[in-house]
């Protein structure tokens, strides 16, 4: 059995790992594992876990897992809004596409690690990109067939749900936001992220799909 373990970011992260994704990479001989980033362990104390401050903590959380031999793969499930500017690759960001933007980082990511079981992935520009592509269910979850044209209009302007930007206002989970101030981001999204599935996720979002196919690829490599 090949093990994969993802180191998510905060609550919703963790959920849609444990409810979508983990179900999705499942086989024969994978099976997934997952943990949330520990910002803080007190002595004597309960560590306190989600959101990113320092590349050094994150290094060193991603470190401690690879120690661990049973891990065949590690890969992370980070939002890149929002992402520390101490990041490998941040300040050294191109001028081209997102995509080209956050493949950087990721490749620097991997460089400074230098450990063949990772396979650093930041979700672009954020998980509620994943929301925005399901503005049927959301419409649904919501009873508010309004509020998925608006979202669905989003999508349609940005032309794509990954290239909704990552602007302070203006972020994928600042726009629900605005349009529903409800908006939950521990259980609305993952109910709809579990409603779209991986595959209608894979088919609009390039870099979600080459993420799976990167995982794919590495877990070919350790046969």
């Amino acid at each position: 059995m090949r093990r994969v373990h993802i180191l998510c970011e905060g609550q919703s992260e963790e959920t849609v790992v444990r409810e979508v994704i983990e179900p999705y990479l499942r086989s024969s001989d994978v099976y997934v594992t997952w943990s949330i980033f520990t910002t803080k362990r007190p002595a004597g104390g309960p560590s306190y876990r989600g959101g990113l401050s320092r590349w050094a903590k994150l290094a060193s959380e991603i470190r401690l897992l690879l120690a661990d031999s049973s891990i065949a793969v590690l890969t992370t499930m980070l939002d890149y809004y929002g992402l520390p500017t101490d990041v490998p690759g941040m300040a050294t960001r191109p001028s081209g596409s997102p995509y080209d933007r956050v493949t950087h980082v990721e490749r620097a990511m991997a460089g400074t690690i230098d450990h063949p079981r990772f396979v650093p992935h930041l979700v672009l520009h954020e998980l509620e990109a994943w929301v925005l592509l399901g503005h049927e269910a959301l419409g649904e979850l919501t009873g508010d067939d309004a509020l998925a044209q608006a979202v669905r209009a989003i999508v349609v302007q940005a032309e794509g749900a990954e290239l909704v930007n990552d602007g302070l206002n203006t972020a994928p989970s600042k726009r629900l936001l605005h349009l529903y101030p409800r908006y939950r981001k521990t259980s609305d999204g993952p109910l709809v992220i579990a409603d779209i599935g991986i595959n209608t996720i894979r088919n609009a979002c390039p870099h979600a799909d080459a993420w799976f196919s990167a995982v794919n690829t590495a877990l070919t490599k350790e046969l």
